[in-house]
């Protein structure tokens, strides 16, 4: 199963030929895949150790195969995919920074990693390598029925639920339903990992305005991550203290001397607990699309997963997009002369009278 990154961050070409490798020889295998492909040395490298397996290979594509998955794919003897998944192949990228001659070096580099990746579309397609040279130029998006057509995919499956949540935001051709349904799946992520919060409960907050007022207790959600304090049961026998199945209304006011019982639970029953939890889910996809709409306007599409993980609020991705912008300013330095006269020079006039100053 590949259902992560390709490479060093997800599954990397260490790891996938050592599990394969311990398999019996022959042994018919199942790859289930969902990538949005990452290292394209990775995806050969895997691609190479599932073409070097005896038995037969079936790659069914779960979700998407986009960019180095799309490869490793074409390893299978046969792929199958459902009919909502999708299929994406696009020319190699790289970065380098130096000189003119480093920029050409790259691009030589990328040119023949192109040809090597056109060899394997071609040899699973059975189509001319001229053909499918403009496809990846164009990055291209295949659903079940394109890829079937055009001999990526042998077979088309009834739809699946795709399991896995990714960033396809940073691809410039992806499809904007799955762009949409990529920041939904986000957003449902993030939160999930603040936790199974109470959505047919609501905990009550109970706060103490002085001598003399009242406790006053309201409905709110409890964001402390904790039971708010309560005091102890009064000293007062007279007093009669609200037990732990006793409920009250959001708004009730009790006096200042009823208290809950040490065991009381003190919990308000939501009466619209699913509204309460559509409300919550709807702001999270809010803030999700919020925090993908800025990351791709600041050019940092591949931002927006780590933000939406951490539940980082939008001030802080702001900041954080203007300090990556402004960490990849170009460095002026003296390694990179610059137009005009150095800030050290000294004027032609104070170079001749030093000298003739000297040599007089």
């Amino acid at each position: 199963m590949i259902y992560d990154e390709i490479g060093a961050y997800g599954v990397s070409a260490r790891g996938f030929p050592a599990e394969l490798g311990a398999l019996p020889a022959a042994t018919p295998l199942a790859l289930r895949l969902n990538s949005p492909g990452g290292s394209v040395f990775d995806a050969v490298a895997i691609y190479n150790a599932i073409k070097r397996h005896s038995g037969t290979v079936t790659v069914w594509i779960d979700g998407i195969a986009a960019s180095a998955a799309s490869y490793i794919a074409m390893a299978g003897d046969e792929v199958v995919m459902p009919e909502n998944a999708f299929l994406m192949i696009h020319d190699p990228a790289g970065m380098v920074m130096g000189s003119a001659t480093d920029m050409r070096a790259m691009a030589e580099a990328l040119d023949k990693i192109k040809g090597s990746l056109l060899q394997g579309y071609a040899a699973k397609s059975g189509r001319l390598p001229e053909e499918i040279a403009p496809l990846m130029a164009a990055e291209t998006w295949l659903d079940a029925k394109d890829a079937l057509d055009l001999g990526f995919a042998d077979r088309i499956a009834e739809p699946v639920r795709i399991a896995a949540r990714f960033d396809v935001a940073r691809f410039r051709n992806a499809p904007p339903a799955l762009v949409e349904s990529s920041a939904d799946a986000q957003g449902a992520a993030a939160m999930e990992q603040e936790g199974e919060a109470t959505t047919a409960e609501i905990a009550v907050v109970v706060s103490y305005e002085g001598p003399g007022d009242g406790i006053e207790a309201t409905a709110g959600s409890d964001a402390g991550g904790g039971a708010p304090a309560v005091p102890g049961p009064s000293s007062d026998p007279g007093v009669e203290t609200l037990g732990a199945a006793e409920t009250f209304d959001a708004d009730t006011v009790l006096p200042k001397d009823a208290a809950p019982a040490p065991e009381a639970d003190c919990i308000v029953v939501a009466a619209n607990g699913a509204d309460f939890a559509a409300s919550v889910r709807a702001t999270a996809l809010t803030h999700a699309r919020a925090v993908v709409d800025l990351c791709r306007l600041a050019g940092q599409p591949q931002m927006a997963g780590r933000f939406l993980e951490r539940d980082t609020g939008l001030d802080d991705v702001r900041a954080a997009l203007l300090a990556t912008r402004a960490e990849a300013e170009p460095d002026i330095s003296a390694a990179h002369p610059q137009p005009g006269r150095p800030s050290g020079a000294r004027p032609w006039g104070d170079v001749i009278a030093r000298t003739f100053r000297l040599k007089g």
